[in-house]
């Protein structure tokens, strides 16, 4: 009975968490597909606490609401422009969750055998029904070690297969994860750092993982080897986590985030093997596939190859880049102000500058008053901008910016060259016509927003510094654009009362 009411509350948690990410392809329907991944996950929560095997429901109460405190604290006090990094430190989490529960897999065989062996039973058992004494001390198990009393020697062997895959996918989670929270969080540079032979350590691991896992498989039943070559696996797999990302620069990191959120999906669908839970298994397919399907879609609109990107940038460009020459030239407030009011047509392009200025509230204020004197208001959204997948979406429909006026770069490239004015605001790659102009530069081919097309652009930035990708951009030094000094919420704000 409970188990048959446990199966029914996956296949529904299974729905909502379907239904959920089928809502999040979209900003109005964001919201609500949000609720149903909140409802699934309650629905599976409660469906683990009451179905078979449940049990310390103390414990579990206490670590639950320390989760749920920490969440709450976390989702209210976290910036915006600090949900990347949240997002990659999250699947850190996973990750090290995979690496516990694989060796936990591995005790629990080795405490099965020694219990079976006390009694002078075979383990794993052999094909065909357990004798009386066997399904005696069968009985006597509980929870995960019932699972494993009970299998033969195939699927024991296919037990480990899986906590080694789980640990493995995990521990690569758990480093890349943690690198990209430091890169993301400027705690480590943004510039690609590799050990001397970089792509040949990776590889040597890679080999040596497979050898390791051998040598688990072979010795499984030894004690001090299977848990050395364990050991050595997941040594192994966090050297590989850790060095693969830190050998992806800046410009990638969107599409690391994607990656390693579809990592930590399948290290969950690893754990759902290793402990014989259909909805973890479901779930860490979704996650994982969804995840791998973004990468793919985001390294396509950056013209990266995946392969490439998720290698640490094997291949890469060579030779000296094009020089930039000219000056960038500054403008104040008054100017700018004054090519908007003459203007009929306006683009706005946000990056993650006006992220960390917090300054969508004042460019959606300034979009409300250009509208309001009949003018045409439109967003340009690169699929990259910012440092998470849909950031720039996020933030501008925070602030009540509409839907309709919000545009992907294939849908409004090609008006450029008609557009009076375009504001660009705290970007740097993705306006970067050296992209398309200079096949060495590190983002040479990359699809990029044309605004140099249109007749004026003003580009809000700090300084002159070249970015958090440090790749210089020939866009500041045209002759149709000036650069909008400042913080760029209050070189909006300096904006507003100046549109007549």
């Amino acid at each position: 009975m409970d188990y048959g009411f446990t199966i029914a509350a996956y296949a529904v948690a299974t729905v909502l968490f379907v239904l959920s990410l089928g809502g999040l392809s979209g900003q109005e329907s964001a919201k609500r597909a949000i609720w149903y991944g909140i409802a699934g996950m309650t629905v599976a929560v409660v469906a683990m606490m009451v179905g078979p095997g449940s049990g310390l429901w103390a414990l579990s109460l206490v670590l639950i609401a320390i989760g749920g405190v920490v969440g709450w604290q976390l989702a209210t006090r976290v910036q915006m422009t600090q949900m990347p990094e949240l997002v990659a430190i999250m699947h850190s989490l996973v990750g090290l969750a995979a690496v516990f529960v694989g060796f936990n897999a591995h005790l629990e065989i080795g405490r099965v055998a020694h219990a079976f062996a006390l009694e002078g039973l075979p383990f794993p058992q052999p094909e065909g029904p357990m004798t009386m004494q066997a399904y005696e001390l069968w009985l006597g198990l509980t929870d995960f070690a019932a699972i494993i009393g009970k299998k033969i020697a195939v699927e024991v062997t296919i037990l480990r297969i899986e906590l080694m895959i789980g640990i493995w996918i995990g521990a690569v989670t758990f480093t890349g994860s943690v690198v990209a929270y430091g890169k993301l969080a400027g705690r480590i540079g943004s510039t690609p750092v590799q050990l001397p032979g970089g792509h040949m350590l990776n590889a040597g691991a890679a080999i040596l993982s497979l050898v390791f896992a051998g040598l688990y498989l072979a010795f499984a039943d030894s004690g001090f080897m299977a848990v050395f070559s364990l050991l050595m696996l997941t040594a192994l797999a966090l050297f590989i986590g850790y060095h693969l990302i830190m050998g992806i620069g800046g410009a990638d990191m969107p599409v690391v985030v994607s990656m390693l959120n579809s990592y930590s999906g399948w290290a969950a669908a690893a754990i759902g093997f290793s402990l014989g839970n259909e909805l973890l298994i479901v779930v860490g397919a979704l996650v994982g596939s969804s995840g791998a399907i973004l990468s793919y879609i985001m390294c396509k609109a950056m013209n990266r190859s995946f392969i490439s990107v998720i290698l640490g940038g094997w291949g890469g460009t060579s030779g000296p880049q094009l020089a930039v020459e000219g000056e960038q030239i500054a403008i104040d407030a008054g100017g700018v102000a004054s090519a908007l009011n003459d203007a009929d047509s306006v683009v706005i392009v946000p990056g993650y500058g006006m992220a960390v200025a917090q300054a969508q509230q004042s460019v959606s204020e300034l979009t409300r008053k250009l509208r309001a004197k009949g003018k045409s208001v439109r967003f340009a959204i690169h699929p990259v901008a910012g440092r998470l997948p849909g950031h720039m979406n996020v933030l501008l429909a925070e602030a009540k910016v509409p839907y309709d006026i919000v545009l992907e770069m294939d849908e409004i490239n090609e008006d450029f060259p008609s557009t009076d004015v375009v504001i660009v605001i705290g970007s740097n790659d993705i306006v970067n016509p050296a992209a398309q102009d200079d096949p060495n530069s590190p983002i040479a081919g990359m699809p990029v927003l044309e605004v140099w097309k249109a007749k004026q652009v003003f580009v809000s930035k700090r300084g002159q510094g070249t970015g958090y990708s440090g790749i210089e951009n020939p866009l500041f030094y045209k002759d149709n654009t000036r650069m909008f000094y400042g913080d760029a919420k209050a070189s909006v704000d300096q904006l507003l009362p100046l549109i007549e």
